[in-house]
């Protein structure tokens, strides 16, 4: 389906994209610190799925009605903006583990990542912009789509992921006091919000 000169020219841009620091990594990152190497592992799968919905949303042009239409843009923005907001204050005032098993704080974390990435009206314009140029246009759209958006979404779980995998091992040799652990949820929650600011100006300079 997809050209082997292609796929070749397209992995390479698609991973120094991935390398490059953006919400998704800061977001894995606030997760690794929280809640460490798992929770950050969970987030990145989130947000890998929440990539691979863009894609398939793209590949239909649903992306295009997003890039042409200034008020759904601002919706969807907004909403990302409230959730992060949302996550912020939820990280300050619970502790981990509080009440939750592991399985369900993993499981909420996959969530929070899918949201985060799919109320991100920006995510959905990078394919838009930056898949079609690997595209051709003489075969079937959306199957190539699909595969290299799972480029793109694999490359982002392998580094997302490792970024707060990392973040969480140092987490977990930090957590042996309360002060530390507090630190930790104020860092995470630092972190959001900044993500959410940025979300706000990044739509009024667009």
């Amino acid at each position: 389906m997809i050209e082997p000169l292609i796929m070749m020219a397209f992995i390479p841009a698609a991973l120094a994209l991935n390398l490059t620091p953006g919400a998704d990594m800061l977001f894995c990152l606030a997760q690794g610190t929280r809640a460490g190497m798992r929770a950050a592992l969970a987030a990145s799968a989130g947000v890998s799925t929440g990539a691979m919905v863009h894609v398939t949303l793209t590949g239909l042009g649903l992306g295009y009605l997003v890039a042409q239409h200034p008020i759904l843009f601002d919706v969807i923005r907004y909403a990302g903006v409230a959730y992060l907001l949302w996550l912020a204050q939820k990280t300050l005032r619970t502790p981990l583990g509080a009440r939750d098993m592991p399985d369900t704080r993993h499981a909420r974390t996959f969530r929070d990542g899918l949201i985060v990435n799919l109320t991100n009206p920006k995510a959905a314009l990078f394919i838009l912009a930056f898949v079609p140029q690997f595209v051709d246009p003489g075969r079937a759209v959306l199957p190539q789509f699909l595969i290299l958006g799972s480029v793109i979404a694999a490359g982002g779980f392998v580094i997302s992921g490792a970024v707060g995998a990392f973040s969480g091992r140092i987490a977990r040799l930090t957590t042996q006091t309360p002060k530390v652990g507090l630190a930790n949820r104020v860092l995470s929650a630092t972190i959001l919000t900044a993500l959410a600011l940025r979300l706000v100006l990044e739509g009024r300079r667009a």
